[in-house]
Order: structure tokens, then sequence, then C-alpha cells
């Protein structure tokens, strides 16, 4: 008879761990697989899916948008990215304009939201701070005008988090730093920037002590 009963117990027992089991990837797979369901590289193309997940924390739902806009007026362009993860964003813009090195880092001498870290890969100048990330580099948008050739023209790209991140400190500048830069890499071409240039794979890592 206690036979039977400490079998019938396990039994039990067996069959409420497969159940926890099964709820557990049951929830995960409902509630935290959002971002996993975003294309493998999200607004149009600009970025790995696996940046995104570097920075944002997992939820349910997961949505993205990119798209280029362009002033004819001046021939400029910006190219627009915005991913979502329940109610956290990584967003980003990649500017084309005249600014200059000197003038884009001294933008950032002012900021509030830790100190700045740079790296560089050739001409392409990455800063970071604690939740901004901005890339700088040469880039003369198609048919500008000949008069004008002689002023500096140039790509800045500039990404933030919102809301909550998966990560915090080094690990998330690493994340929008990476980020960054590939939203930099797909708008220089899609914007059609007249100078030929070979990009890197990635950027260096941060340097920590």
């Amino acid at each position: 008879m206690m036979q039977a009963e400490t079998k019938k117990s396990l039994i039990v027992v067996a069959v409420c761990i497969v159940l926890a089991v099964g709820g557990f990837f049951g929830y995960q797979q409902i509630f935290t697989k959002g971002i996993d369901r975003l294309p493998a590289k999200p607004c149009a193309g600009a970025v790995d899916r696996s940046i995104v997940a570097d920075a944002l924390p997992a939820a349910r739902t997961a949505d993205e948008r990119g798209k280029i806009t362009t002033t004819s007026a001046s021939n400029q362009f910006t190219f627009w990215c915005y991913v979502s993860a329940g109610d956290s964003i990584i967003s980003g813009e990649a500017e084309s304009g005249f600014a200059t090195e000197e003038g884009w880092r001294e933008s950032y001498s002012s900021k509030v939201d830790g100190d700045p870290v740079s790296v560089s890969a050739g001409e392409v100048k990455v800063i970071a701070l604690d939740n901004l990330a901005s890339v700088y580099i040469p880039c003369t948008p198609p048919r500008q005008a000949e008069y004008k050739v002689e002023r500096t023209h140039s790509l800045v790209s500039d990404v933030r988090t919102i809301g909550e991140s998966r990560v915090q400190g080094v690990a998330l500048r690493q994340a929008l730093m990476d980020f960054a830069y590939q939203l930099t890499k797909h708008a220089y071409r899609v914007g059609k920037c007249k100078d030929a240039r070979d990009f890197p794979d990635e950027l260096p890592r941060i340097q920590t002590d």
C-alpha cells in the first residue's frame, strides 16, 4: 500500500514539474520573444537584430521602422531607424550636413550623461556617452552643386535608448556604438554618398581598465 501511494506521489510530482517547465517555456515564447520575431536586419536592413537584443530587454512585442527622407533644395538626406521592445526603444538617425569633425566633437563636450568614450576606424569617428552614441564620417551627397564642393560634407548618426535597457555601463555604450555604426554604413550606401569607402566589419571594442 505504501509503495502504491509513493508511486502515485512521484507521478504527481513529475506531472507538476512537466507542467511547470512547459509553462515556463510557454511564457518565454508568448511574453519574451518579441525581438526574436523581428527581421534579421531591422530598419530596412540597416542593423543586425542581435545588436537590438543586446541593448533592449526581452518583451512580448517588438516593432521596427526604417526610412530615408531627402531635401531636394539642399540635396541632403536623413535615414531614420526605430526599434521598440515593449516600453523600451532604441532609435537613431543618420543625417547628412556640413558638420566638421571638430564641431561635432565640441557638440558632445557639454553633455551631462557621462564622460565621452571615443573610438575610430579610419575616417569613421565614434563617441559614446551613457545612453547615447554618435558617429561622424565625411560624406558628399549625390548631385551636390559644384560651387558647394569646397564645403565640408559629413554624415552624422545619433543613437539613444529610451526606457529600460538590457545592459548598462560599458556594455550599453558598446551596443549603442555598434548600432550607430551599422546605421551609418547603411545610410552611407542608400544615401549614395559620392566618396567610395571601405568600412571595416566592426568598430574597435571599448577598452576598459
